[in-house]
C-alpha cells in the first residue's frame, strides 16, 4: 500500500520523526518507505506559525529509479565548454552521461584556490582579475547564499536538484520550499562534479580562456583558448555575466548580441534578529534565519529585494581594476550577525543608450564612480537608509554595522547612482516598510554598488540553441541572456547537452 499525505502540521520544535508515525497510523503497518515531497514554512499568523508537509508512505521500501540518458552515436564530437559556471558543469556532467566527453575551459581557478585568492582580495586589496568572487570554478554563485529557488518552469528544474544532492548538497534542497546550499557546502559540492567529471573522462582546463573563435561560411571550425587554436565541432558559451572581454570579441565575430534590461541598486543590511521579529515575532529563535522578499511599484518603476542573504555578510565583488561591486554572501548555517539583500531598480535599455554593449559601458560607469567616491582600494560607498531617505550626510553607524570586507566610506549614495535610481528607491523603501514593518529602520546600512544582478546582454539564438546564424556554437545560462540564477542556469546547461546529444544521436 503506498499513500500520498497533505497538508501534515508540525509545530516548530516538534521532530520531522513524527510524520514517520502518522504515516504508520494511516498505513496501518509499518512504514517502511518513507519520503517528504514538500516542505514549507506557513507563518502568516505569528502566533500559530507552523510547517507544512507533504509525505508519501508505503509499507514496502521506495524502489530506485535511475533516469535513462541514450547514447550517442560513434564518433564522439569533440564540445568545448567556455566556463566552468552552473551552466558549464551542468552541462558537461549530462554530456558525459550520453557519451560526449567535452573539453572545459575555465578563465579562472579551481574552487579551492579560487576561495584562497578572494579572501586575500577581500584582506589586501590585490585584485586577480582572472580569479575572483566572478570568474572560476563554479560561477559566481559559489560565493553567494547558493540559493536555488527559480521563477522559471523548466522541466530540467528537478534534475538540477536531484543532481546537486547526488554531489553532496542536502537532500532537503528536493523538497524544501526555499531550498538554499550555502556558499561554504555549494563548494564541496562544485568539487565532487569536477571529479566526477575527470573520471568520467572529461577534461577541465583552467587558467584557459576561450578568446577567440573561427568561423567558416557560417559554422564553428575551431576555438583560441588562451591564444592556441584548436578544431572543435561544438562550442558552449556558458560564460557567466561579467565576461565582458568574451561579448566583445564575439560581436567582432558577427554574433548578432542585443542588450537587455536588468537593474541596479545597493546591498542593505539590517541585523538578522529584527528580520527575525519581523517575519516570525518573538518565537523567531526557534526557526530558521528569517528572509522576505519585497517588490514596490510606488515609483515610476519597478524596484525590488533580490538575492536576499541571512544571516550573512555584503563582499567586494569586482572583477574589474578600479571598480566597486557588491554582492551578498551566506554560509549553509545563515548564522551571522547580519542580514543583506540586494535592493534595486529596474534599468531599462533607453538608460543607457544604443549599441549591444551600452549595458555593460552603463554598469561600468557606475562601479568606477563608486571606487572613485569611497576613496579607492575597493571601499565601498555607504548611506544610513535614514539619511538615504532624508537627503542627509551620514557620519557614524548605528546597531547595524557594515560587513563589507574591504571597509566602507560615507558617501551620498546619490552622488552616484542615477537620480530615477534614488527617486525609486525613496518611493519604494517607505512602501516595502508599509509591509514589513520595520525594512525602513534609520540605522540601516546601504552599500554601494549592486551592479551585477543580471547580464546586460543576450547572445541571440534559434530553437535549435545555436547561436543565431551561426552553426556549432550554444550560447547558454546567465551570461549569454538565458537565465537568473543558479537553479535556471544549470537547467539551461542540461537543456543545452541535451540538445547536443540529440543531433548526436
Amino acid at each position: 500500500m503506498q499513500l500520498t499525505l497533505h497538508n501534515l502540521i508540525l509545530r516548530p520544535r516538534q521532530k520531522e520523526s513524527k510524520l514517520v508515525s502518522i504515516c504508520e497510523k494511516k498505513l496501518h503497518a509499518p512504514c517502511r518507505g518513507f519520503r517528504i515531497l514538500k516542505k514549507s514554512l506557513d507563518a502568516r499568523d505569528k502566533t500559530d506559525i507552523r510547517w507544512v508537509y507533504t509525505v508519501e508512505c508505503s509499507d514496502r521500501p521506495f524502489s530506485a529509479v535511475k533516469p535513462h540518458y541514450p547514447k550517442i552515436s560513434k564518433p564522439s564530437p569533440k564540445v568545448v565548454i567556455a566556463g566552468a559556471g552552473p551552466a558549464g558543469l551542468f552541462c558537461a556532467v549530462r554530456l558525459l552521461m550520453h557519451g560526449i566527453r567535452p573539453v572545459l575551459a575555465e578563465r579562472g581557478k579551481p574552487v579551492e584556490e579560487r576561495a584562497r585568492e578572494i579572501e586575500t582580495f577581500f584582506q589586501t586589496g590585490r585584485l586577480n582579475t582572472e580569479s575572483n568572487v566572478q570568474f572560476g570554478e563554479g560561477g559566481a554563485g559559489t560565493f553567494s547564499d547558493g540559493k536555488l529557488n527559480t521563477q522559471t518552469n523548466s522541466p530540467f528544474n528537478r534534475e538540477v536538484l536531484d543532481t546537486f544532492v547526488r554531489f553532496g548538497a542536502p537532500e532537503e534542497i528536493s523538497y524544501i520550499g526555499k531550498p538554499h546550499i550555502g556558499s561554504d557546502r555549494l563548494r564541496e559540492v562544485v568539487a565532487n562534479m569536477r571529479n566526477f567529471i575527470l573520471e568520467q573522462g572529461g577534461e577541465i582546463r583552467y587558467r584557459s580562456a576561450v578568446d577567440d573563435v573561427e568561423l567558416r561560411d557560417g559554422k564553428l571550425c575551431s576555438v583560441k583558448i588562451n591564444g592556441v587554436r584548436e578544431e572543435a565541432d561544438l562550442l558552449v558559451l556558458a560564460v557567466g555575466h561579467s565576461a565582458r572581454d568574451t561579448f566583445e570579441m564575439l560581436l567582432r565575430r558577427g554574433f548578432r548580441i542585443e542588450s537587455k534590461d536588468f537593474a541596479v541598486g545597493v546591498r542593505i543590511e539590517h541585523l538578522q534578529s529584527e528580520i527575525g521579529r519581523m517575519q516570525y515575532g518573538e518565537g523567531y529563535l526557534a526557526l530558521p534565519a528569517a528572509d522576505y522578499r519585497l517588490v514596490s511599484h510606488a515609483g515610476e518603476r519597478a524596484a525590488f529585494t533580490f538575492c536576499m542573504c541571512p544571516g550573512g555578510v555584503v563582499i567586494p565583488a569586482a572583477s574589474e581594476e578600479g571598480g566597486v561591486v557588491t554582492n551578498g554572501m551566506s554560509n549553509y548555517a545563515r548564522d551571522g550577525k547580519n542580514a543583506n539583500s540586494a535592493l534595486v531598480v529596474q534599468v531599462r535599455r533607453e538608460d543607457f543608450g544604443e549599441g549591444p554593449l551600452a549595458g555593460v559601458e552603463f554598469q561600468r560607469r557606475l562601479e568606477c564612480a563608486a571606487y572613485a567616491a569611497a576613496g579607492g582600494g575597493y571601499r565601498a560607498p555607504v548611506q544610513l537608509l535614514g539619511d538615504f531617505l532624508a537627503d542627509k550626510e551620514s557620519y557614524y553607524f548605528g546597531a547595524v554595522k557594515p560587513t563589507y570586507a574591504r571597509g566602507t566610506s560615507f558617501v551620498p549614495l546619490r552622488a552616484i547612482l542615477p537620480s530615477f535610481v534614488c527617486d525609486t528607491l525613496k518611493a519604494a523603501i517607505p512602501d516595502m516598510n508599509g509591509r514589513m514593518a520595520g525594512f525602513a529602520a534609520y540605522e540601516s546600512v546601504l552599500t554601494g554598488v549592486e551592479s551585477r544582478t543580471s547580464s546586460p546582454v543576450r547572445v541571440l539564438r534559434g530553437e535549435d540553441l545555436q547561436a543565431a546564424g551561426i552553426e556549432g556554437v550554444y550560447p547558454c545560462g546567465e551570461g549569454c541572456g538565458y537565465a537568473g540564477g543558479i537553479t535556471s542556469a544549470a537547467a539551461d546547461g542540461l537543456r543545452v547537452a541535451a540538445a547536443i546529444a540529440e543531433k548526436y544521436r
